[in-house]
């Protein structure tokens, strides 16, 4: 029953307030409390002063008692508010704190890209950006209002056992009623289904469509603004549907709440105007006991339940993905752990795999089965492909973002399984497709672990980008001392980053799409410096431009998870297969000799 209980999302809600902030989580169940027995205690001054009034005692007691009640009834209301609002902050601080670390704490990243996780990895990042519901300081805020008038109904009942037993144990009874009678509106429950999470989550990108700047400039250059406001209220219309569709009252329980909650009150009104009728009760009493009655409908079925759901739901996505992404971002345990080498500049890796097969958690086909490839310490290899052939996986693995299902990677002979996952990665570099951009100036972008300037200077240049900023710049718009760059020119960023890891010791290179978004001229010589700068490192290149693709020392050609062709560029344009057919059909868009400014086409 208890180990039920906790696993229910409201006492997960509650149970990360002393979490996120004990002492002030204590204030507010302090200040809930006494707001909650405010009411009953002013029903009570109340009936002091009619008391007073009646018996012609003395006023000042009595008018001081309910003057204290009725100032605090108006001063903690705020007070409790700007706690609320304080708590609701760190509780979102702690739920983001948790958040960051279950995404960064596992060594791989299947964990980020496994789609059973990504319903509730939206509702834990989202939950705070008002798109799935209030947040997290309104909702704590609006939380404490409900309980506040659930305390003050208890409190009410309490007080009304002074007129006799049964009347506060009946309202209780018929209000809480409520609470089974509409269970089908049950938030907490029905809210948190499959459809309703993906309907917000689809509600959630149709917003960032419009109001983020990556999709702006298609979103207007192809007239989709009205289309993406449509879409954005048709995903909101349908997630309100589905709200309310899991949280609308029934007629027939409601018409059996109106009947119960009218019978009790009746015969508790019935047996309070009786008693007053035959003088067993002063009037004085009549006014307490007559405003607690009416104070136990605080406990009846209302927005709290509204208010937990939207509160706990992301308590609830973060607490499950914790234990969740631990395991899916795993790796394998090494069988035999051999410390990585310390990285030295200049010392190549050699990589050697074996009858590699790997296949994508809950993914239907493999991307290699069977992959056998070497790469000689100090060569440079280019990877080319069909799009999904695994070029971009190949690089994950090498990596060590994610372990194979079978087969074997070596390094310098030793299984990657084996090394010190962290101590390998300080040996290897890499520039993906999506390369991370730092809002910070360019020397923390292009060393994030520190490097000495020389280095950092060396780096830029033989990336193309010794010119685009100084070291100090920041490289962002939203700081006033903040720069933007070109996309070209931030993928010249990204390699310096890599090359500069070269330099601090760094063996293999792996460089995924590194200079798409440099023209071809651009992108052959910054290649050639490339190369140059990584010619004691083994380097492997994933590329679509064959101008950059012939510089590399052999090539490798993988189609359905496996090595079709290898060999140098010469070699496979003499075998006339893949290689050579692709070439061909890129070779075909560069038929001029020259351009209009009279620069040559020819880099090929």
């Amino acid at each position: 029953m208890i180990s039920r209980l906790r696993r229910r999302p409201e006492w997960q809600f509650f149970a990360v307030l002393p979490k996120a902030d004990p002492l002030l989580a204590a204030v507010w169940w302090l200040l809930l409390l006494a707001r909650g027995a405010l009411p009953a205690v002013f029903a009570i001054a109340m009936g002091s002063m009619v008391g007073a009034v009646q018996h012609g005692s003395a006023l000042a007691a009595p008018l001081t008692f309910m003057g204290t009640t009725f100032i605090l009834l108006q001063v903690l209301t705020p007070v409790h508010q700007a706690v609320s609002a304080n708590l609701g902050s760190r509780v979102a601080a702690w739920l983001n704190d948790a958040l960051a670390e279950a995404c960064v704490g596992p060594p791989g990243i299947g964990h980020l890209e496994d789609p059973e996780l990504a319903e509730d990895l939206t509702v834990a990042r989202e939950f705070d950006r008002g798109q799935t519901g209030p947040p997290m300081y309104m909702n704590v805020d609006f939380a404490a209002g409900g309980l506040v008038e659930l305390a003050g109904g208890v409190a009410s009942a309490v007080v009304l056992f002074g007129f006799n037993w049964w009347a506060p144990l009946l309202l209780v009874g018929a209000w809480s009623a409520t609470h089974w009678l509409l269970r089908e509106s049950g938030v907490w429950r029905d809210r948190n289904t499959t459809e309703v999470r993906s309907a917000q989550r689809h509600a959630d990108y149709a917003y960032r469509l419009a109001v983020e700047p990556d999709a702006a400039k298609e979103v207007r250059l192809f007239g989709l603004a009205d289309w993406t406001v449509q879409r954005f209220t048709d995903r909101r219309r349908r997630l309100f549907e589905l709200q309310h569709a899991a949280t609308r009252l029934r007629e027939r329980p409601m018409i059996w709440c109106l009947l119960i909650v009218t019978v009790a009150n009746g015969l508790v009104f019935w047996a309070l105007g009786a008693a007053a009728i035959d003088g067993r009760l002063d009037l004085d009493r009549l006014v307490v006991f007559a405003q607690v009655a009416i104070g136990v409908s605080m406990i009846a079925f209302g927005g709290l339940n509204w208010v937990l759901d939207g509160a706990a739901a992301p308590v609830v996505a973060v607490q499950r993905l914790e234990p969740a992404m631990a395991p899916a971002g795993a790796l394998t345990p090494a069988r035999r752990p051999v410390a990585a080498a310390a990285p030295v500049r200049g010392r190549a890796v050699a990589i050697e795999i074996r009858d590699l097969s790997f296949r994508y958690p809950h993914a239907t086909q493999p991307v290699f089965d069977g992959l056998d490839l070497t790469v000689p310490a100090g060569s440079s290899l280019a990877v080319v492909g069909q799009n999904g052939a695994g070029k971009t996986t190949l690089a994950k693995l090498l990596c060590r973002l994610y372990d194979p299902d079978a087969g074997s990677i070596e390094v310098d002979g030793d299984d990657l399984r084996d090394l010190d996952t962290d101590g390998w990665r300080t040996r290897v570099t890499a520039v993906f497709q999506d390369f991370l951009r730092l809002e910070l100036p360019v020397r923390d972008n292009v060393a994030p672990a520190g490097a000495p300037e020389a280095d950092i200077l060396a780096a830029l240049v033989d990336a193309g980008a010794g010119d685009l900023a100084g070291l100090d710049t920041r490289l962002a718009t939203g700081y006033g001392d903040g720069i933007d760059l070109s996309g070209g020119q931030w993928q010249r960023i990204a390699l310096a980053r890599a090359l500069c890891a070269v330099r601090q010791g760094a063996g293999l290179v792996l460089l995924d799409e590194p200079t798409a978004q440099l023209d071809v001229r651009g992108e052959a010589a910054i290649f050639d410096r490339i190369l140059t700068a990584t010619r004691d490192v083994t380097t492997i290149l994933i590329s679509h431009r064959f101008s950059t693709v012939r510089h590399a020392d052999r090539i490798c050609v993988l189609e359905t998870g496996r090595v079709v062709e290898l060999g140098s560029h010469e070699e496979l344009m003499d075998v006339g297969g893949r290689y050579r057919t692709m070439f061909d059909l890129q070779a075909q868009r560069f038929t001029a000799e020259v351009d209009e400014q009279g620069m040559s086409y020819d880099t090929l």
